[in-house]
C-alpha cells in the first residue's frame, strides 16, 4: 500500500458538529472492539484506562467503547464491564478522563447480548423469542426463553440508567448496540422475532424495543448529551432484517433525534459479509453503497466502518458526501497509533489480514476476528505492544483456556452473591 502525499491534510482532519451542538475534533474514529477487560465481577480496571490513555494519544477523534452491558445476569463474555449502578463512578471518571482529557471524545457501546451469549456463562439467557441458534452454532450457544413483557420493560429502564451514570462519570456520549446479532438485533430481525403482541409482528412493532430504548436514554441524559446507534444493514441471513427495515429504522432514529448512526451488518451466525463487487472492494468501505441510500433519505450524521486500509479511500468516502465519520477498528488494535499517521496524510505501516486457525469450522464462522484481536487488545493495556504476527491458532487455544476459566469464575462468583 503506497501512503499518501505528505502536506495535504485530508478531510479526516475536518471537525465534525453534531445535531445537538457537540463537536468531535477530527472525522475518525475507533469503533468498539471486544475487550473483556473487566473483571470476573464486572467492575472496570486500571487496564481500561490505560489503553484509552494510548488510543486517545492518536489523535483520533472518537472513541468507542466496546460491549458494556447494562445488567449482571446477562453477559456476552466473561469480563465484560457492566454499568448497572454507580459502585464504580471513581474508576469510571478515570476511564472517561483518559480520553477527554486528550481531546478525544469517548462514547460508551451499551449492549445487551439476549441469546447471544456461550453456554454456562448466565443463569439463562433471554431473547424476543425462543429461537435457537443454527446447527452449527448450538454446540457454543443454548436456546433462549422468551422474554416477558415486565422484563422487556425493566431492560429498557436499565439501558437509561446506565447511560444517565455514563453522563455522570463524564463521558462524551453513548452509542446503543442494535447490530452483530445481539438483544436489539434480534427484536429487530423477523427471524428471532416471532412475538405477536406489542413487540412484534409488524416491522413497526419489531422497531418499538429500540425506539423506547433510546426514548428512555433520552429521557435520562436530556437533548445535549450525544447518542449514537450502531445498526445493521442487514443481518446476511434467510428471514432476517433487510435493508429496506434497516432505512426505515434510521428514518424513524433520524425523526427521533439520534446524533450518529454507525452502519455494519451481519451477526455471529452470518458474520460480517465482506463485499463481493470489484467495486466496492475497490471503493473499500464495506457498506457505503448503503450508507448512500441513507443519506439520500435522512442528513443525521452517519459512521461507516469496515474495510478502510488507506487514507485515499477515507477521503474519497468523506467526499461522496454518503460517510461523515470513517469508523476503523481492528486497524487500531494492530497499530495504536494509527491516526497519527492517517491524519497526517499517511497510511498505517499495518495491514489488516484475515485471521485463520486452519481449523475450518471455526474459521468460517469468524470466531478469531473477536478472539485474536481480544488478545491484543490485552498486551496493549498492559502497557505492551500488540503482535501482528501472532498465530491464530496459538490464540484459540489461548482464548478457550481463558474463556473457560473466566466463564468458571463468573459463574462461581454468582453463586456466592
Amino acid at each position: 500500500m503506497t501512503n499518501s502525499t505528505p502536506g495535504a491534510p485530508p478531510l479526516l482532519t475536518q471537525a465534525l458538529r453534531l445535531p445537538n451542538g457537540r463537536t468531535i475534533r477530527n472525522r475518525l474514529a475507533k469503533a468498539a472492539t471486544s475487550e473483556t477487560l473487566g473483571t470476573y465481577a464486572n467492575n472496570p480496571t486500571p487496564s481500561l484506562v490505560r489503553l484509552y490513555r494510548r488510543w486517545a494519544a492518536s489523535g483520533v477523534g472518537l472513541i468507542i467503547t466496546g460491549n458494556v452491558m447494562i445488567d449482571r445476569r446477562a453477559l456476552g463474555e466473561p469480563g465484560n464491564v457492566v454499568i448497572e449502578d454507580e459502585a464504580d463512578l471513581p474508576l469510571l471518571r478515570q476511564w472517561a478522563s483518559a480520553a477527554t482529557d486528550q481531546g478525544a471524545a469517548i462514547w460508551v457501546q451499551l449492549n445487551h447480548p439476549g441469546k447471544q451469549s456461550g453456554k454456562g456463562l448466565n443463569v439463562s439467557n433471554l431473547a424476543p423469542s425462543a429461537v435457537p441458534f443454527s446447527p452449527e452454532m448450538e454446540a457454543l450457544f443454548e436456546t433462549p426463553r422468551e422474554a416477558t413483557v415486565a422484563e422487556i420493560e425493566e431492560i429498557i429502564e436499565r439501558f437509561g440508567r446506565s447511560a444517565a451514570i455514563c453522563k455522570k462519570a463524564g463521558f462524551s456520549g453513548v452509542q446503543i448496540h442494535a447490530a452483530h446479532g445481539y438483544l436489539i438485533n434480534q427484536f429487530l430481525s423477523p427471524h428471532h422475532n416471532q412475538r405477536t403482541d406489542e413487540w412484534g409482528g409488524t416491522t413497526e412493532k419489531r422497531r418499538r424495543f429500540l425506539l423506547a430504548v433510546y426514548a428512555e436514554i433520552r429521557r435520562q441524559v436530556g437533548p445535549d448529551f450525544p447518542v449514537g446507534i450502531k445498526l445493521n444493514s442487514a443481518d446476511f441471513q434467510h428471514g432476517g432484517f433487510t435493508e429496506e427495515e434497516s432505512l426505515q429504522t434510521v428514518r424513524a432514529l433520524a425523526d427521533a433525534g439520534i446524533d450518529l448512526v454507525e452502519i455494519s451488518g451481519g451477526t455471529y451466525e452470518t458474520g460480517v459479509a465482506q463485499p463481493k463487487k470489484a467495486s466496492t472492494v475497490a471503493r473499500e468501505a464495506y457498506f457505503i453503497e448503503f450508507a448512500e441510500k441513507v443519506r439520500a433519505a435522512v442528513q443525521v450524521p452517519l459512521m461507516v466502518t469496515g474495510g478502510f486500509r488507506s487514507v485515499t479511500g477515507m477521503d474519497a468516502a468523506l467526499r461522496s458526501g454518503a460517510v461523515d465519520v470513517v469508523g476503523i477498528a481492528r486497524l487500531m488494535v494492530i497499530d495504536p497509533d494509527a491516526p497519527a499517521s492517517l491524519l497526517n496524510g499517511l497510511n498505517s505501516k499495518q495491514q489488516v489480514h484475515p485471521i485463520k486457525t486452519g481449523i475450518k469450522q471455526i474459521d468460517r464462522l469468524g470466531l478469531m476476528e473477536v478472539l485474536w484481536y481480544e488478545l491484543q487488545v490485552k498486551r496493549i493495556a498492559a502497557g505492551g505492544e500488540p503482535r501482528p504476527g501472532e498465530s491464530g491458532l496459538w490464540a484459540l487455544v489461548k482464548s478457550l483456556a481463558m474463556n473457560g476459566w473466566g466463564t468458571f469464575k463468573t459463574r462461581r462468583l454468582r453463586a456466592r452473591s
